[in-house]
């Protein structure tokens, strides 16, 4: 065999096995998510289902809201999470959530796209 080979081989063998060890590291991901959706009071994006349940469940109370970076929103961020307000689930369904959002010049009420809310907590 020539060295190509040789290195071919070699580099075969490496990625057989980084991918035999994906399986194992896939499956306790899994896991950590699920137990991370099951918190109470807290339902993370990365499980929509659970994400749209807590919604569900937290309609008429107050809750934190924690927005994915590039989908922040200024009065859910300043005034609805801060101890001078407080954000309001009015209303959910898989795809938005409106919100009443108390800020130091009244309520506003906001829809917000599931897609862009990272958690949400129970206050």
């Amino acid at each position: 065999m020539d060295t190509m080979g040789v290195l071919g081989f070699v580099l075969g063998i490496f990625g057989l096995m980084a991918y035999c060890s994906m399986g194992p590291l896939k499956r306790r991901i899994e896991v950590l998510e699920s137990a991370l959706s099951k918190m109470e009071g807290t339902a993370f994006h990365e499980n929509r289902e659970s994400l749209f349940r807590i919604a569900q469940d937290c309609i008429g109370q107050k809750v934190k809201i924690e927005l994915k970076e590039d989908h922040e929103d200024v009065d859910i961020v300043m005034y609805g999470n801060s101890k001078y307000g407080c954000n309001i689930i009015l209303d959910a369904d898989r795809d938005w959530m409106a919100v009443e959002v108390d800020g130091p010049k009244g309520s506003k009420t906001k829809l917000i796209r599931m897609e862009s809310i990272k958690k949400i907590t129970k206050e």
